[in-house]
C-alpha cells in the first residue's frame, strides 16, 4: 500500500512539471536576459542530511535479520494451526509463567529477575494507545503504522473485553517509533510523559543495544501498585514493516500485562523463538483469561489459578 501512495505522489508531482514546462515554452520572455554579476552568489539549496550512517546500519542489520529468519520458516502470520496444537493444560501453564513471572527486574533495567511470582497485573482503566514518531521516520511510512496499530488494538479490545483504543486525546499508552537518530528526542519524550521516571529505565532507553528489537515498560497506577496506568513502548523505526508490526504485537500485549516469556508457549509470540510474528490463538486465550473480572490485580497464583482453571474449563476439577 505504501508503493501504491507513493506511486501515486510522483505521477502528480511529473505531471505538473510538464504542465510547467508547457506554459514557460509558449511564453517567450520578452526582454533579453542580462547576466548575473560576478559578485551576486547562488543561495545553496537546502541538502536533506538523511538518516546517519548509524541508522542505515540499523536499517542493514535488520532486514538481514528478517531475511533471515524467513528463510527458517519463522515469523509466522498464521496465528497457528494444525501443527501447533495445545491444550488447556497448556493454557494454563503458559498464563502462569506469563503472567506471574518476569522476565527482567522491576526498574533494573536488563537485570534478570528473581525468578519469584509476583501479583497479577493488569489494566482497570480505559487503554488509550497514541502513536508517535521519530523526526526521522518518513512521512510515507507514518499513516501506515498508525492503521497498523489502530487494527490491532481493536482486535485487542474485542479479545480482552476490556476498552482498547487508539485516539490522541489523554493518552496513556504511547507506542514511539523512532529510529537511532531520535534517540535524544525519545528520551526527551519519555522524561515528559513519566516525570519522574527512575534511572535505570531511562538509561535503558537511551543506551538500548540492536539485540534488543523493541521493548515496553508499564507503570503502576497511583492507586493500585498491581493494577497499570500508564506504558511507554517503544519500536525501531529501521525495522522493516514485519518486524516492525511484530514488535508492536508484541509489545504492547505484554505492556496489558502478560509480562513474560515461556519456551514451552506455543503457537505464541511469548516466546523468544521467533516463530510467531504476531498475536496467535493461544496468545489470545491468554489474554481473554488475563482479563476475566474474576481475576483480580494483585492475586497470586496459588488464589489465581484455581479461577483460571474454572473459567477455562466451566468446572472446579483441577488440570
Amino acid at each position: 500500500m505504501r508503493v501504491r501512495r507513493l506511486s501515486r505522489h510522483c505521477a502528480t508531482g511529473l505531471a505538473l512539471l510538464a504542465l510547467s514546462a508547457c506554459v514557460t515554452a509558449n511564453a517567450p520572455p520578452q526582454t533579453k536576459p542580462q547576466a548575473r554579476p560576478a559578485d551576486v552568489a547562488m543561495p545553496d539549496a537546502p541538502i536533506d542530511a538523511g538518516p546517519s550512517r548509524a541508522s542505515q546500519a540499523m536499517t542493514r542489520y535488520y532486514s538481514a535479520v528478517q531475511a533471515d529468519l524467513l528463510a527458517q520458516g519463522l515469523l509466522r502470520t498464521d496465528g497457528g494451526g494444525a501443527d501447533t496444537p495445545y491444550t488447556d493444560t497448556d493454557v494454563i501453564r503458559n498464563f502462569e509463567r506469563i503472567a506471574f513471572y518476569d522476565e527482567y527486574e522491576r526498574n533494573a533495567g536488563l537485570r534478570r529477575s528473581n525468578g519469584r511470582p509476583v501479583g497479577l497485573r493488569k489494566w482497570t482503566g480505559p487503554v488509550r494507545i497514541a502513536v508517535e514518531f521519530g523526526d526521522s521516520v518518513p512521512e510515507a511510512q507514518r499513516p501506515m503504522d498508525r492503521d497498523m496499530v489502530s487494527d490491532y488494538a481493536k482486535r485487542l479490545a474485542q479479545v480482552t473485553g476490556h476498552p482498547i483504543a487508539t485516539g490522541r486525546r489523554n493518552p496513556n499508552f504511547h507506542v514511539l517509533i523512532m529510529g537511532e537518530d531520535d534517540r535524544a528526542q525519545a528520551v526527551d519524550r519519555i522524561r515528559q510523559i513519566v516525570p519522574n521516571i527512575n534511572s535505570a529505565s531511562i538509561a535503558l532507553f537511551r543506551t538500548l543495544p540492536r539485540t534488543i528489537h523493541c521493548l515496553v515498560v508499564a507503570f503502576s497506577s497511583s492507586e493500585n501498585d498491581h493494577s497499570y496506568g500508564r506504558a511507554i513502548a517503544l519500536i525501531r523505526a529501521e525495522h522493516p514493516k514485519l518486524m516492525r508490526q511484530s514488535c508492536v504485537h508484541e509489545e504492547v500485549a505484554q505492556g496489558l500485562g502478560l509480562a513474560n516469556d515461556s519456551p514451552h508457549a506455543r503457537p505464541s509470540i511469548f516466546n523468544d523463538d521467533d516463530e510467531f510474528a504476531l498475536l496467535t490463538s493461544l496468545d489470545e486465550e491468554l489474554l481473554s483469561l488475563l482479563y476475566t473480572p474474576d481475576l483480580k490485580p494483585g492475586m497470586y497464583p496459588d488464589e489465581a489459578l484455581p479461577i483460571a482453571r474454572r473459567i477455562l474449563t466451566g468446572t472446579d476439577g483441577s488440570i
